[in-house]
């Protein structure tokens, strides 16, 4: 069991602070204005304020399952100090520095999104650089973006809306609350009268059932989101679905087996089981979820567990490393690969054929959500004295693809391949983005739409049918082989001069940030945009590992 200690640094600090967002202080000519007295508005606290509840959490046999702990380790929770993202939208306001605060609102919504909601109330923009974590910084508002994607977030949203087109985008309900009101938090149990008195008297709120906490529409909200394409003079040019898992999984048969919650957030005890999600008078509840959702960026986790310092982050190395471990752990069951023999007629000149037959398990395109992610087959076919006759796929210490056309040169992509017959073709499940000049591009607010995108699909998506927002997009849209749940890709290698029996291995690789997603961060040298690129550099022989393997001897 990892060894846990309570963060209570700061807290009282925290109270005062947080408290304080009654007001949004002006502060110079580009200062929000001041709310009138007495005003209505949203309310919102730091995870530190709920952690002495909702910690200490143990299981019948010992487990910790402590809430705060696990959620202070995630993505969610350091939303706002991924390095990854802060580079990335440096790069977009050097790129159109005409619409600095509507780049930076934009990129503000889901990953300080307490921050830009308190600012949006008072009439402002979300802004991004003027509250960084890492600038430790004493505005209230810091508190508010320093915390990410905090419990007073998500469990504040209201069922309004939610699932429509309106709530995309983070366009989920918050609603405002007048001086001396009880905002309710929603959570999947009733929870009795003194219970309600507890919290309310601790935090200002007050706990109230709400199914939809636990519905995929909700996680929709911060999950499905369209960027705004701008031109050269700040002006809008088209609307990029920049990340759809959510209408992804619409389409497949997942719809009607399991939510987001159900894969992101297991439980914390067996089924049947019971345990208190409070520490102070709790009561046993039955399938109560870890919030350690768990996705699949295991890399900036790993970056973020490395210069923890430089990012201001709170959670402890050891928790850090157990989200990586629960990542990883989690991709292990992402895919499946299978290695079958093509028929004899095949195999003919001298050459053998093999099929690779890759399964996605996911409820979604395999790699989903941010287009930075990238999953691709390796597969080396090795002689009779195990030396190697074929490699396609191979991976360099450097995060590069040997082989991929986009990570040789940017300007360049890989096609989606049927068969391949030479080592310098590689099948990548990737979207490569297109500008309105219809050039390969990694700049989100220049991009307009998709050159590729043959992501694995999921179980039950049907390619004729799928919505202009998630379709399959490029050669593998006409692939038969490339269907609903899986893809099969054929290898004709010549061995006409080696000594058979042959080995193969195939393996499936997943790489969160592809080698051209970092790099072309240096096209704009800002601090941000270098520290990421060389972060990224350090610890490239670490960005990817691999999904599901296979292998098959052929005599």
């Amino acid at each position: 069991m990892v060894p846990r200690v309570p963060a209570l640094r700061g807290a009282v600090a925290a109270l005062a602070a947080v408290t304080a967002v009654a007001f949004l202080a002006a502060a110079g000519p580009d200062a929000p204005p001041r709310e009138r007295p007495g005003a209505s508005r949203p309310r919102f606290i730091v995870g530190d304020r709920c952690m002495p509840c909702h910690n200490g959490l143990t299981t019948s046999a010992g487990r910790d399952v402590s809430i705060g702990f696990d959620w202070r380790a995630t993505i969610m929770a350091n939303s706002s100090r991924d390095p990854y993202w802060q580079g990335s939208v440096r790069r977009e306001v050097l790129e159109h520095s005409a619409a600095r605060r509507d780049v930076e609102d934009e990129c503000s919504i889901c990953h300080m999104p307490m921050l830009r909601y308190v600012q949006h109330a008072a009439g402002w923009h979300g802004a991004v650089f003027d509250h960084l974590p890492e600038r430790r910084g004493t505005d209230p508002l810091d508190s508010l973006a320093a915390d990410g994607v905090s419990c007073t977030t998500c469990h504040q949203i209201q069922q309004r809306r939610l699932g429509e087109p309106s709530s995309f985008d983070g366009g989920f309900v918050i609603d405002a609350v007048p001086p001396g009101g009880r905002p309710p938090v929603f959570g999947p149990y009733e929870v009795d009268r003194g219970h309600r008195t507890i919290m309310h008297s601790s935090s200002g709120f007050v706990p109230t059932r709400g199914d939809h906490i636990r519905s995929a529409e909700l996680c929709a909200t911060c999950h499905t989101l369209y960027t705004t394409a701008l031109g050269e003079r700040g002006d809008t040019i088209g609307r990029l679905p920049e990340q759809v898992p959510f209408l992804e999984w619409k389409h497949s048969a997942f719809v009607n087996e399991r939510s987001c919650q159900d894969c992101h957030m297991p439980p914390m005890v067996a089924e049947g089981d019971s345990v208190a999600i409070t520490a102070v008078l709790g009561v046993p509840r039955p399938g109560p979820k870890r919030h350690v959702f768990a996705g699949g960026n295991f890399f900036v986790l790993g970056m973020l567990a490395r210069h923890r310092a430089e990012l201001a982050v709170e959670a402890l190395p050891q928790e850090l490393d157990a989200a990586v471990a629960s990542t990883r752990e989690m991709l292990s069951h992402a895919a499946t690969v299978a290695l079958e023999p093509a028929p004899a007629a095949a195999s003919a000149d001298g050459r053998l054929a093999v099929d690779v037959l890759v399964t996605n398990l996911n409820g979604h395109k395999l790699p989903t959500a941010f287009p930075s992610r990238r999953a691709w087959l390796h597969v080396t076919v090795r002689d009779r004295g195990g030396a190697v006759v074929f490699e396609s796929g191979a991976v360099m210490p450097s995060g590069r693809i040997v082989g991929n056309d986009n990570d040789d040169d940017r300007t360049r992509y890989e096609p989606h391949w049927r068969e391949i017959t030479r080592p310098d073709q590689v099948e990548i499940y990737e979207s490569i983005l297109k500008d309105r000049h219809g050039n390969v591009t990694t700049g989100l607010l220049s991009s307009v739409g998709y050159l590729k995108d043959n992501r694995l699909l999921p179980r039950g998506f049907e390619k004729a049918t799928a919505g202009a927002d998630f379709a399959v997009i490029g050669d593998a849209a006409s692939d038969p082989a490339f269907a609903g749940g899986s893809d099969r890709v054929r290898y004709r290698v010549d061995v006409s001069r080696a000594q058979p029996p042959f080995r193969v291995d195939a393996e499936l690789w997943y790489q969160p940030i592809g080698f051209r997603w970092a790099h072309n961060l240096s096209l704009r040298p800002a601090p941000e945009t270098d520290r990421f690129v060389a972060w990224f550099d350090a610890m490239a022989d670490h960005s990817a590992i691999v999904l599901a393997r296979d292998s098959v001897t052929i005599r």
